[in-house]
């Protein structure tokens, strides 16, 4: 049995660390580096870094926070936000990164194709940020959720798996923030489409949460922000992550 990856997904504002709720109102939540060291600490399996500015303020990733991020960071971590070219790509894995994130370049197919070839696949997510309208059907959106692509997530995580894309994270916009558990349907209507992994996103609230994602949703590995940087009915902030011990509990039969 493949071991299951409990992935902290830390959202990045400026030079700061922030957790939305439903893609809004950021709240500083901490130093990024200083987030690294606790999360060291605890043996995470891996990180993903989000910059949520940097598409929408049109400028390139902080290289250097993110060669930062690379020097004190223990476990594997991927990184997106404002990746545009083949170059930006490549520096970011050159600065020690494992896997670059992509999201709005990745409706432009031709570039996962070639970053797939370039880099590989295994160092290549395509981030589907997916929200529901009130007739039931599921649309992506681009720039930090601001965008409507009129895409449903379904027929771009097809287009982008045969594209090359080696890894599917799957967000759900509505679910973002609220620890009221993922939307399942959303994943398991994408898993069972596809080949790739698939990472799950969006509402983790409680260990709980990632068995279903896996076992009744159908996800590879469970990411989640708002569990691992707030704790108690106040969301007082708290870098945490849950003892490998109440991982395996939870997690052992779930595929």
């Amino acid at each position: 049995m493949l071991r299951i990856r409990v992935i902290p997904c830390l959202l990045l504002k400026n030079r700061g660390l922030v957790k939305t709720v439903k893609f809004k109102n950021p709240k500083y939540v901490g130093d990024p580096i200083n987030a690294v060291r606790i999360f060291n600490d605890k043996e995470v399996d891996e990180l993903i870094f989000l910059d949520i500015t940097a598409t929408i303020e049109n400028r390139d990733p902080q290289f250097d926070l993110i060669k930062d991020i690379a020097g004190e960071c223990f476990m594997p971590f991927a990184y997106g936000g404002g990746i545009r070219n083949i170059d930006h790509a490549k520096k970011i894995i050159k600065l020690g990164v494992e896997k670059i994130v992509i999201n709005t370049c990745a409706l432009n197919l031709n570039f996962v194709k070639t970053a797939s070839k370039i880099l590989g696949s295994q160092s290549v997510v395509v981030s589907i940020d997916a929200k529901k309208k009130l007739w039931g059907k599921y649309y992506v959106h681009t720039h930090s959720g601001t965008k409507n692509t009129n895409i449903e997530p379904l027929e771009f995580a097809k287009k982008v798996e045969e594209a090359g894309a080696g890894e599917l994270f799957i967000n759900s916009i509505d679910m973002d923030g609220t620890m009221r558990g993922y939307d399942l349907h959303l994943i398991k209507s994408i898993s069972q489409a596809v080949d790739i992994p698939v990472i799950a996103c969006g509402g983790a609230g409680k260990l709980q949460d990632f068995r279903d994602a896996v076992k009744r949703g159908g996800a590879s590995a469970v990411a989640a922000g708002s569990m691992f940087v707030f704790h108690g009915p106040h969301r007082a902030v708290l870098i945490n992550y849950p003892s490998q011990v109440d991982i395996k509990k939870y997690l052992s039969n779930a595929t």
